[in-house]
């Protein structure tokens, strides 16, 4: 039975359009995105591993060492189940680092381009025979099915068509780093048309060809040759070479390792793949005994490896055939679909970007796919020639082999990723190139030799392929042992000592704490521009700003160090790591190191373990609870209290200080002191870089407050801590200062208010008795000299009571309102009301007040008082001014306090009596015309509102008159959200 050339072809195409069709509307987000990502889907796309292996070379196997096929199956199946220590750490490098292949992971372990490109030519010589394999597999099988038609047009049209769909749902969108769901979907269906046809068939062959299980076991027990019983002899190193090569298939394959860590939806996701991809390998071993069989007792013709097709057309089922030969046409096209767009990923990271870095490109996004598409297409234009010129003629068994020995080789390097840091790059690539070296002279060379020289020859001389898995393991064995010796004789630079600390498993690497040369992330742009382009490093600043939610415009130190770690790491993925850490540390550089060095990142330590709080245990885990105790305790703290580093990077930043400053950890923790507000920067900076270890009630005005701090200091340097630094303890003690204050005023109240009621009582009985006598001698004469008299005795004796009544208001002033009492206070308001009261009076109507203290300016207090002071200090600039005067008021806010000062016209005040004006009962006035208690009232109420008053005098030095008050008051701010940063400031 057979089928026309144009019908396969059709057939051929139809299924192919058919994935593309699965691949397009998963792309378009037609099918839902959680059917998509379902663990199920993710784990069938796994089976991308079995490829043509699966259909026919696995039968091929079977008939020359029994059971031994099932080795392919069962070293990727070790790997899998050991997935929590073998492949769980390399995915969290390679989602942490965006390592999309096995490249990328050893040019950033090993920090080393020639590594990268070391592994990509490997890997790319070696895949050409598996994906040479998967041609030979489609044509072979296609000229069983159209014996007319040729194999090399099927080989053409056949790779042509992979190249046109892995270049429409391999490379695109680079920029994104987005996974490939439509290609994950693709890649499943095709393994569940591969599963479904074996297991079709298997079934086939048992009830159609054995009659069920019972004619099995009768022919079984009829037919005991070794072909039959599948006998595996245990001297055979042949199934445990397959075995070890099948294991480290599940890393060094690049279409494992991009099906693996690069389209894996979560870590929960390949936590289930690692036994659901054993049991879909079960399920792929299981008809193969049965197709074996079946072809032997149906004496199928076409050779082991193609039995499936044999069987199904010696059952002459058209279906069954066309069935089959779909499966084999969807396990190659998937395999070389996949391999081809993770080889053209590595190709273009560690073989084109470090030859041309798209710097002149106008879009870098579009230039990277189209020459991504144009490597898939050379890529497997590569495998058809080698096909056409050595890979045909060599078994598919024998093509796998050196595909997988070749492959092997980087198992040494990627074992020593996670579990070697002693490795280094010198070890890794001197011995990469020895174990390379002996398999192409005793695997690679030998069989192309035999297979040319057949070609040439036609001869039908079988090769000898006994002893390929001596050769195997004799290159793997000199791999490691040049890899350990080398790496052990030489020194590992710093950097691979800290990408290996990075990569290990339960390390966690300590990077220093360095100031950038880039003070904000508008600097980051302007210093990529040059090699990106100004769109492109605007588009990949904002990316990495949204990924780490960080404000558009960033400053902070630590966050610029982490935005610059996400930048790398974004590049890392699009650029490949080598190409973006040498353009990274190129143009987002340190400052030079100072002479002392540099501290490690503290904060970068903290988060890295509060990530590690579930997976530590044992001692790790009680040193890890112990370290949250400490924190806990300094964060909740009832003392204010912040660590800054030397170079005055704010490190700790306890609740008590969040609620004393208003300000949260989370916005200056890795920002420094410069960047908090004026009054805290200026009083936290000055303690740290003075010499003192405490200062002591230093005043701070707060949204109108005055607060009293205490302030500590220590250096956190010590045996057990060699980095610098100091903690700095905040004591608010603004309540004990207002009870010191109400307790000394209570004090001097008493004591005035004793005075006051001596001088009451011993003053106003006499003055009261003399007045009376006035009275009535002014009743007892008409003498005008004598009522003059009495006149001025009265007139004296009310002076003495206004003075006795100004020393008991005195007394009863200074009373001490509570803060919380007080209210917002316009300055203008206080002079206006204040001008109004004066301009009541007689005296000084021709004097001009000019108010030009604006309608914002507030403080905190009692208005009443206030006017008070206002109502004094106007109307002794009124009594000293000269007819037709004026009298200017001013104020402004400066920083946290509100000036205001009061000018006039008048002669001044000598400068030797400038020290006494707020003494009590000191007047310059003249006699009869002031008691000289009213600035002594206005310093007492300037002082209950903590402010200060002076006096300067004269105010035009010119004309030497005039004289000038200034008053200093806290200024009301009102309550809003305290930003702790300012964007103009400097970091």
């Amino acid at each position: 039975m057979s089928f026309s050339a144009s019908g396969l072809l059709f057939a051929s195409l139809l299924y192919l359009i058919l994935l593309f069709g699965i691949a397009w509307i998963t792309e378009r987000g037609t099918i839902p995105r959680h059917w998509v990502r379902h663990p199920l889907v993710y784990t069938l796309s796994l089976g991308v591993y079995a490829g043509i292996w699966a259909v026919y070379a696995a039968v091929g196997m079977a008939a020359e060492s029994g059971y031994g096929f099932l080795a392919y199956y069962l070293g990727i199946s070790g790997a899998f189940l050991l997935a929590p220590v073998l492949l769980n750490p390399i995915m969290r490098i390679g989602r942490a680092y965006q390592l999309t292949s096995l490249a990328d992971l050893f040019a950033y372990r090993y920090r080393s381009q020639w590594a990268g490109t070391l592994v990509t030519l490997c890997s790319g010589g070696a895949i050409l025979s598996l994906l040479s394999m998967q041609i030979q597999a489609v044509s072979t099988s296609a000229s069983i099915l159209a014996p007319d038609t040729s194999p090399h047009l099927i080989s053409i049209m056949f790779s042509i068509i992979v190249v046109l769909f892995a270049m429409l749902f391999g490379a695109r969108r680079n920029q994104e780093m987005e996974n490939h769901p439509g290609l994950v979907l693709a890649i499943a269906f095709d393994s569940l048309v591969k599963l479904a046809a074996l297991l079709v068939l298997a079934g086939v062959i048992l009830f159609a060809v054995f009659d069920g299980m019972g004619g099995l076991e009768a022919w079984l027990a009829g037919n005991t040759t070794p072909a039959t019983t599948m006998s595996l002899s245990i001297d055979d190193g042949s199934w445990r070479a397959l075995m070890l090569m099948s294991f480290a298939g599940a890393l060094v394959l690049p279409h494992m390792y991009h099906m693996t860590f690069s389209e894996s939806p979560s870590p929960k996701a390949l936590a289930k793949a690692s036994w659901g991809l054993p049991l879909y390998l079960l399920l792929l071993g299981i008809p193969v005994p049965l197709i074996l069989w079946g072809g032997q007792e149906l004496a199928v013709t076409t050779g082991p490896n193609f039995y499936t097709l044999g069987i199904a057309q010696a059952l002459e089922s058209p279906a069954l055939t066309l069935f089959m030969y779909i499966a084999g046409l969807s396990a190659a096209s998937g395999l070389m679909i996949v391999s081809t767009l993770a080889l053209a990923g590595m190709v273009l990271n560690h073989v084109v970007l470090p030859l041309k870095t798209p710097k002149d490109q106008g879009d870098i996004y579009r230039w990277l796919q189209w020459v991504k598409r144009m490597l898939i297409a050379a890529i497997i234009m590569l495998a058809l020639l080698f096909h056409e010129t050595l890979g045909k003629n060599l078994d598919l068994s024998i093509l796998g082999a050196i595909s997988l020995a070749g492959t092997l080789q980087l198992l040494p390097g990627a074992l020593g990723v996670i579990y070697w840091p002693e490795g280094n790059r010198r070890g890794l690539i001197a011995g990469l190139i020895t174990g390379l070296v002996i398999w192409l002279v005793t695997l690679v060379l030998p069989f192309s030799h035999t297979a040319s020289l057949l070609d040439w020859l036609n001869a039908p001389i079988v090769p000898d392929y006994s002893n390929w898995h001596i050769f195997t393991f004799v290159s793997l064995t000199a791999n490691v042992s040049v890899f350990a010796l080398i790496s052990v004789l030489s020194t590992s630079t710093s950097e691979e000592t800290s990408a290996a600390q990075a990569c290990s498993m339960g390390a966690l690497s300590r990077p220093q704490r360095r100031e950038l040369l880039a003070s904000s992330s508008a600097d980051f742009v302007r210093q990529l521009a040059e090699p990106l382009g100004f769109d492109v490093a605007r588009r990949e600043i904002e990316r990495a700003l949204s990924q780490l939610k960080l404000p558009s415009v960033e400053y902070r130190p630590y966050q610029l160090r982490r935005l610059r770690d996400q930048v790398e790491i974004n590049l890392s993925g699009l650029l490949g790591p080598a190409v973006a850490r040498d353009m990274v540390k190129r143009n987002l550089g340190f400052k030079p190191l100072a002479r002392g060095g540099t501290a490690q990142d503290i904060r970068y330590v903290e988060r890295a373990l509060g990530e590690y709080q579930n997976r530590l245990t044992g001692l790790a885990g009680e040193l890890d609870n112990l370290r949250r105790h400490y924190r806990q305790t300094l964060h909740n703290l009832p003392i204010p209290a912040c660590s800054v580093g030397e170079d005055g990077e704010i490190l700790m930043w306890n609740q008590a200080m969040e609620e004393l400053t208003g300000i949260t950890a989370d916005d200056v923790v890795g920002a420094r002191l410069m960047a908090l507000p004026d009054h805290w920067h200026h009083l936290l900076d000055d303690f740290n870089s003075g010499a003192d270890l405490h200062r002591y009630k230093h005043r701070l005005d707060l949204k109108g407050r005055p607060h009293w701090l205490n302030l500590h200091k220590a250096a956190l340097s010590g045996p057990d801590h060699p980095d610098g630094g100091s903690i700095i303890l905040v004591e608010d003690q603004t309540e004990t200062r207002l009870l010191e204050d109400e307790l000394m005023h209570s004090e001097r109240l008493a004591s005035v208010g004793r005075l006051a009621a001596g001088v009451a009582h011993e003053i106003g009985n006499p003055v009261t008795g003399i007045s009376s006598l006035a009275q009535n001698l002014k009743l007892e004469t008409d003498n005008p000299d004598i009522l003059e008299t009495a006149d001025q005795i009265q007139q004296q004796t009310r002076r003495i009571s206004t003075i006795l009544q100004s020393l008991m208001n005195f007394a009863r002033t200074g009373n001490h309102a509570q803060a919380n009492r007080y209210e917002p206070v316009s300055i203008r308001r206080c002079v206006d009301e204040s001008s109004n009261l004066l301009s009541l009076s007689s005296e000084g109507m021709g004097i001009h007040y000019i108010n030009d203290c604006p309608e914002t300016l507030q403080v905190l207090g009692d208005e009443q008082r206030l006017v008070q002071v206002f109502v004094n200090l106007l109307a002794n600039a009124r009594d000293a001014s000269p007819v037709g005067g004026s009298i200017r008021v001013t104020g402004q806010q400066d920083g946290y306090s509100a000036i205001i000062e009061v000018v006039d016209q008048g002669s001044g005040i000598p400068v030797d009596k400038l020290d006494h004006v707020f003494e009590p009962f000191y007047t310059t006035k003249a006699p009869n015309k002031g008691t000289g208690l009213g600035l002594s009232l206005v310093y007492s109420i300037i002082e209950e509102h903590y402010g200060n008053i002076q006096v300067e005098s004269p105010a035009d030095p010119e004309t030497g008159a005039g004289t000038r008050v200034r008053l200093k008051l806290p200024a009301y701010e009102p309550e809003v959200a305290s930003s702790a940063t300012r964007p103009n400031d400097r970091s």
